[in-house]
């Protein structure tokens, strides 16, 4: 193995060396601070300025300068860039970029979305030969965003073309902002282009973050749940539901180890309006993004009950839900995203559903699947729901019956970027059977996964860095090999989500609960990603 220190060499001599002894696919990244390899930028039909003062120097991304994408009403405005040598995806399939779209700076109604494009610009119509990612921004905020031509979906111009890792005739890259066809006007920010070498393996969600065993007895646990009881705006609860919900013991409590959600035949009046049927409706006080929910559940029967099982995004704007009362409420449904883990109707026992409600079907129930069981209301079984970035999948007992993987990602088809939170509720419908008296929906637990932070693995790398003293209570120094410099350190938490970036070697954790942490450190020589320890 190489030992950099022991060897002093040059920069360009280890860079030399690595790329004919390791295959190492070519240096390609740009921080616009005249640190970068990339020497073509070039805006199509696009205004750029690629030493522009960074206007918001915040969040994930204070450095000083950036590059300025104007789109003055261009149908087809980008801006890209050519590289020397043709990429090789057999060791680096990624790029990653920094964006902030300020909301002041856009016009019209295109998706707000990034895309990356490959192309072989040494030919007349580069376009021909396009392999395309597109992902889904929010504005008002720098964010980072990963292109993934080995895992995300991808849209290739002609589709009898071979996946973009298969090819090796790519030499350009594209980057537009909300689409092409239009001549709306877009005003963003880019940052920190890299492209860069990723771990193929899909994500294991094994380690619990979040349960609900529903031990003891009595009422529910407030810490967990949100009993949402105020009626829609319309004066009722959507889908035309017979219920009020409300907050009382008789309609959700604990016992014998199993949340109760129970509806109820009876006269109630709540919020000036008289219906005769009560439920509940539980809104989590957690919400996440990416991982596994585990719902274990035995159902009640008869025509006109509706048990579901479900998320919403955690910045619905929904008057009285939980999320909404925190002040998170900025986007309406079905923008925020919903997904049903399960949903069963009496009017078709033993059938159990799990659909995705986006603004790409108008909120309809288009895309959806489900499968049926012989004893949903008589036995306990557990409703799976497994979310990563590509996909979101659904299974019962561990046999799957749907997965959602939109081949082109974007805010119309892929609002689930972003935290949701998990409902239980239990419905009446219009076709309620006069003899129903009351019934319930019985969950034994509810768990939440995600990645386990003791199980990831630090890549083997030549660029020897120490962090200390690790774990740490205020000060984090980071020491690297002498000749080495540091570019940026981005913090994450176990979810992925960057937390802050620091410049210095010095980094201050005195705001930050105790806990796991991942330091991403990006040198003069590469990349190194190592957790520490908040205590």
């Amino acid at each position: 193995m190489l030992n950099i220190q022991t060897l002093r060499l040059s920069l360009s001599s280890v860079l030399v060396i690595l790329s004919a002894t390791l295959g190492i696919a070519q240096d390609v990244q740009d921080d616009f601070e005249e640190n970068g390899t990339i020497t073509t930028w070039f805006g199509d039909d696009c205004e750029m300025n690629i030493n522009f003062t960074n206007p918001f120097q915040q969040g994930i991304n204070t450095s000083a300068t950036v590059l300025e994408y104007n789109d003055t009403g261009g149908q087809y405005a980008n801006v890209r860039f050519d590289v020397g040598s043709n990429f090789d995806f057999t060791t680096k399939n990624t790029f990653r970029l920094n964006i902030y779209i300020p909301s002041s700076g856009i016009t019209g109604g295109s998706p707000n979305q990034v895309s990356l494009k490959l192309q072989d610009g040494s030919i007349a119509e580069p376009w021909i030969t396009q392999s395309e990612i597109i992902k889904p921004i929010q504005l008002d905020q720098w964010q980072e965003v990963t292109f993934d031509f080995e895992n995300n979906n991808f849209n290739n111009f002609d589709a009898s073309s071979l996946p973009p890792i298969e090819r090796t005739d790519f030499n350009r890259i594209v980057i537009q902002v909300n689409g092409e066809n239009n001549n709306d006007l877009v005003l963003a920010y880019l940052d920190d282009v890299l492209f860069y070498e990723t771990i193929s393996t899909p994500p294991v969600f094994d380690y619990l973050v979040w349960s609900d065993e529903f031990e003891g007895s009595g009422a529910i646990n407030e810490l967990n749940w949100f009993h949402q009881t105020q009626m829609p705006n319309i004066g009722s609860w959507y889908n035309n539901e017979q219920q009020h919900y409300t907050d009382r013991v008789e309609n959700s409590f604990v016992s014998d180890g199993n949340l109760n959600v129970v509806a109820i035949n009876e006269t109630f009046s709540d919020q000036g309006i008289t219906k005769q049927y009560t439920s509940a409706r539980l809104n989590s006080k957690f919400a996440f993004t990416y991982g596994k929910v585990e719902v274990r559940a035995k159902l009640p029967s008869g025509i006109g009950t509706w048990p579901a099982i479900w998320m919403l995004g955690q910045n619905i704007t929904e008057n009285g839900a939980y999320w909404q009362t925190q002040g998170y409420g900025t986007t309406p449904w079905p923008a925020c995203g919903e997904v049903d883990i399960m949903e069963h109707w009496g009017s078709n026992q033993n059938y159990v559903q799990s659909a995705m409600h986006t603004p790409s079907s108008s909120g309809a129930t288009v895309n959806h699947g489900g499968q049926y069981l012989t004893n949903t209301s008589s036995e306990f079984h557990v409703y799976e729901m497994d979310w990563n970035s590509d996909r979101i999948k659904f299974s019962v007992d561990g046999i799957t019956h749907y997965t959602y993987n939109p081949e082109v990602q974007n805010g119309d088809t892929w609002p689930f970027y972003a935290p949701q939170y998990i409902l239980l509720n239990f419905a009446i419908q219009e076709s309620i059977t006069n003899s129903f008296t009351q019934d319930a929906m019985e969950i034994d637990y509810v768990r939440v996964y995600q990645t386990n932070p003791s199980s990831v693995v630090n890549e083997v790398s030549l660029i020897e860095m120490s962090l200390y003293p690790n774990p740490t209570k205020e000060l984090l120094t980071i020491q690297l090999q002498e000749g080495n410099h540091l570019d940026k350190a981005v913090l994450y938490n176990t979810l992925g989500q960057s937390l802050k970036t620091f410049t210095t070697t010095s980094i201050a954790l005195t705001d930050f609960a105790a806990g796991t942490y991942f330091l991403s450190v990006m040198t003069s020589w590469g990349e190194i990603t190592k957790q520490i320890i908040k205590e």
